[in-house]
């Protein structure tokens, strides 16, 4: 599965050098394909004023898209 560019992606895991935890919700800014590897993406993450948190790149692994079943929460 790909993610496409500007979708919104939930992480899947604690990242917290970064200032994301799994849960977050972020936004695929850039893919990253070698040969051989997993792909990768670049992932922006904001605060609810708009502000960046974070830009962080993973592995498609650390990734899922949301589902109906997602509600935004406030920690």
């Amino acid at each position: 599965m790909n993610f496409p560019l500007y979708s919104d992606i939930i992480l899947l895991r604690d990242l917290p050098e970064e200032g994301v935890y799994a849960g977050d919700i972020g936004t695929v800014v850039a893919q990253h394909d070698v040969s051989g590897l997993e792909t990768g993406y670049s992932v922006e993450f904001f605060d609810m004023l708009g502000n960046t948190v974070a830009v962080v790149t993973l592995p498609m692994s650390c990734f899922r898209l949301p589902t109906r079943a997602d509600i935004p929460t406030v920690r």
